[in-house]
């Protein structure tokens, strides 16, 4: 016989930004800070910064840059 705490009923989940939907789970409320309606990267709010801006932006900081002036001396 399965313990009382490891049967499975139906929960809530309620997400900070109001969106709500019902899940199998041992706990009969659940809140979430961050759900697929809000996440940036599912809304499409997420910007991806490429490796090669990156790479430029490194060279720049530490000064690596493409100087034609220093190749030649």
């Amino acid at each position: 016989m399965p313990k009382k705490e490891s049967m499975y009923k139906t929960s809530v989940v309620t997400c900070t930004c109001g969106a709500t939907f019902e899940t199998k789970s041992t706990n009969d409320k659940i809140h979430l800070e961050v759900c697929s309606k809000c996440h940036p990267f599912y809304t499409g709010q997420a910007t991806m910064q490429s490796k090669t801006g990156r790479a430029e932006k490194f060279n720049k900081k530490y000064g690596f840059g493409n100087n034609e002036s220093s190749k030649n001396a």
